[in-house]
């Protein structure tokens, strides 16, 4: 079974005191001690990303490592088809898909995933497995962006984080420059199997995700999950 965790945003980066979507991640695995390795080239492999993902992780019943492609080891290949779980990072899309292409890791990372090993991610890390994303890659405008496409449609992340992401989604989309996709709040995940959608989940309430179509003003709510017990 194929698995692919898209977050919209989140997780240890974004919700250092909220650890429902990271070990929601690691539930996922069928192992008791998951490989999760987190691949942080949208950000530059920033070093205080980085420190982040350990702070978190090594905490957790895991083991964690990295990739950088600024300082890349040998036999990337055999590294990443070793992990339970990869975890992409945010950051900009366009950097990270031009880097991957030339690295060849969009070839590696549809290999992981036809094995079953799980593909998770947020914001940049989430719509690089669509067809097309909503990116800030090229400055202050969003643009569509053409991604892996291992997820048919587009996504959008940070949905409610950011004030001018739902009306430029909601124009792309009515004016054909983008497919229709999914949009996440911040704090929720959409969770697929193979390219079906199984469940949206949330580290908080009020979070949601969304069906957006073409020429419709209101978009279609998904039933969302959440995770947690009396956290807000």
């Amino acid at each position: 079974m194929k698995q692919i965790i898209a977050m919209g945003g989140g997780g240890f980066s974004m919700e250092q005191d909220n650890p429902l979507l990271d070990t929601y991640i690691l539930n996922q695995a069928k192992c008791t001690k998951p490989k999760i390795c987190f691949i942080p080239t949208a950000s530059g492999d920033a070093e205080g990303y980085i420190a982040k993902f350990y702070a978190f992780f090594e905490n957790q019943l895991c083991i964690p490592s990295h990739l950088s492609l600024f300082k890349p080891r040998e036999n990337i290949e055999k590294f990443l088809l070793n992990q339970d779980i990869i975890y992409v990072g945010g950051g900009n899309t366009k950097n990270l898909m031009v880097l991957w292409k030339e690295w060849g890791l969009d070839h590696i990372l549809k290999k992981a995933w036809k094995k079953g090993i799980i593909l998770a991610g947020i914001s940049a890390g989430a719509i690089c497995w669509f067809e097309e994303g909503l990116t800030d890659s090229y400055g202050d405008k969003l643009e569509s962006l053409k991604c892996l496409g291992f997820l048919k449609g587009s996504c959008c992340p940070h949905f409610d984080g950011e004030e001018e992401r739902k009306p430029a989604y909601h124009q792309m989309i009515d004016n054909a420059q983008m497919q229709p996709g999914i949009a996440l709040d911040d704090g929720v995940a959409a969770h697929f199997f193979d390219q079906s959608l199984k469940v949206a989940i949330s580290s908080r309430k009020e979070a949601s995700a969304y069906k957006v179509n073409k020429n419709e003003s209101i978009e279609e709510k998904i039933e969302t999950l959440y995770l947690g017990a009396d956290r807000s």
